[in-house]
């Protein structure tokens, strides 16, 4: 379990526009390929780490044997059994990417790996977690409208499209046909813009279990509502500007935290929330002393 810090949450924004304006300047056929390489080996760890996760509570004799593998040290069973099916599956996903239905495979990977990122990764209280969402949303504004005024085009639409390339777009994003549109095409959405919020999203559920909220009382139910209804708002306004992309995180963001930090304020938890990211904890190893103790204490002091 690897924890976000304040220093690392405005870091990565850092990293992620230095990562972005090099897609866009290096954007070609063999760069592609290495990104194709690069998103099979993640996709490969996670969906391998989910069927694990997943198959463990049926075979657990074979989860919780393991034999030692040079180079990778002690492998359970059950992982061996996976590995073949995660790599075959995504060496045919890389071989026919090109065809109508790959999309299947790429969003399979893509969601398998964004679970264990955000499994390994996660936000310890909800001030780590408001830079990091702040952050990304100034990210995403700057990116997809203001990059304009300097590279005379969106620079985060030239890369999701794969301009440049014979690539249908880059494969960090997942995707699915237009069922209703006479031009076809997918709608897209990058992987950002599900794992950020999402680290919020699981923040709120490991409060809930540490709290022992119900669903209805905790905040895990209504980050999910909320992240749902930004992104409904996302398609909406890229329905009504005639399908110029737009920065999701400019509507899943302010959605997802204000009703964050709206239901923490009205329940009297936001302090807590804000500063340590649990719920506070009753001592219960600390007893008023017996009745006949405190009488005997008392009568020894007064002789």
């Amino acid at each position: 379990m690897v924890d976000i810090t304040m220093t690392s949450a405005m870091l990565f924004i850092v990293v992620a526009s230095l990562f972005l304006v090099m897609l866009y300047k290096l954007m070609s056929h063999w760069f592609v390929e290495l990104l194709v390489v690069i998103f099979c080996i993640g996709g490969v760890e996670g969906l391998q780490t989910c069927l694990v996760a997943l198959l463990s509570r049926w075979f657990k004799p074979a989860a919780r044997s393991f034999v030692k593998v040079p180079f990778f040290g002690a492998v359970s069973y059950l992982t061996l059994a996976v590995c073949p099916f995660c790599i075959v599956s995504a060496v045919l996903w890389a071989v026919y990417r090109r065809m109508p239905y790959a999309w299947i495979g790429q969003d399979v990977l893509g969601i398998a790996l964004i679970v264990t990122v955000i499994q390994i990764v996660r936000i310890p209280n909800l001030k780590v977690g408001s830079v990091l969402l702040g952050c990304s949303f100034l990210y995403d504004i700057f990116w997809v409208f203001i990059s304009k005024m300097l590279f005379h085009e969106s620079v985060m639409i030239v890369v999701a499209r794969g301009d440049n390339t014979d690539e249908d777009g880059v494969p960090m994003l997942l995707k699915i046909p237009r069922m209703f549109d006479p031009w076809g095409g997918y709608s897209i959405i990058g992987f950002g813009d599900i794992l950020l919020p999402g680290l919020l999203v699981a923040f709120a559920l490991r409060y809930d279990w540490a709290a022992r909220k119900t669903l209805q009382s905790g905040y895990f139910l209504w980050s999910m509502v909320a992240y749902g209804s930004g992104l409904l708002i996302t398609y909406v306004a890229l329905n009504l500007m005639d399908g110029h992309g737009q920065p999701a995180l400019l509507y899943i963001v302010p959605f997802t935290l204000g009703t964050f930090i709206s239901l923490g304020k009205k329940r009297g938890e936001l302090r807590n929330l804000w500063m340590k990211g649990q719920p506070p904890r009753v001592c219960t190893h600390s007893h008023p002393p017996p009745k006949d103790s405190a009488d005997s204490a008392a009568h020894v002091i007064s002789s």
